[in-house]
């Protein structure tokens, strides 16, 4: 299965797939707005400015599975990281993130770029899944690496690939 044929709900509730996201470079980030890395939101709304016009987008997806750090409703997690954050990168509903009830695109994410030590789970809000244009993942991002830390590498994958005709 594709990253781009996986199912997904947008924050606003309309169900839809990452296929509009053909052909662009991804950053797909677990996000959480009560988190102690929350202000990650702003780097990661800059990358998202700066390089969106080369191909490039954040997608967010808010989980609480993290010490409960995410608002209750999509409504609320919207509303916060707008006013808090300046967010306007798509966002998408509520997820599970690890487990049993983990989103299939999550599933496949950690399947194909793995943690520390090899590790499946996700260990925190704010890791982040770097995809190329062909949807394939690249890299994986610990918490602790901020937006700012990664945007040579965001660089590095959108001047060597190009946009397909």
């Amino acid at each position: 299965m594709s990253i781009y044929d996986i199912e997904v709900e947008t924050i606003q509730g309309k169900i839809g797939n990452l296929s509009p996201y053909r052909d662009q470079v991804l950053l797909i980030v677990n996000t959480a707005t009560k988190c102690g890395f929350a202000p990650q939101f702003k780097g990661l709304q800059k990358l998202h400015d700066q390089y969106k016009d080369r191909g490039f987008a954040v997608l967010g997806f808010p989980s609480g599975q993290f010490a409960n750090q995410e608002l209750e409703s999509n409504e609320e997690v919207a509303e916060a990281c707008e006013i808090n954050f300046g967010v306007n990168f798509p966002l998408f509903a509520k997820i599970d993130v690890n487990g049993k009830t983990a989103h299939p695109l999550f599933r496949l994410l950690t399947s194909e770029a793995r943690g520390v030590f090899g590790s499946r789970a996700i260990k925190w809000n704010f890791t982040k899944f770097l995809v190329d244009r062909d949807g394939r993942v690249l890299k994986r991002f610990g918490p602790k690496d901020t937006p700012e830390s990664i945007e040579g590498e965001i660089r590095r994958v959108l001047d060597s690939s190009s946009v397909h005709a």
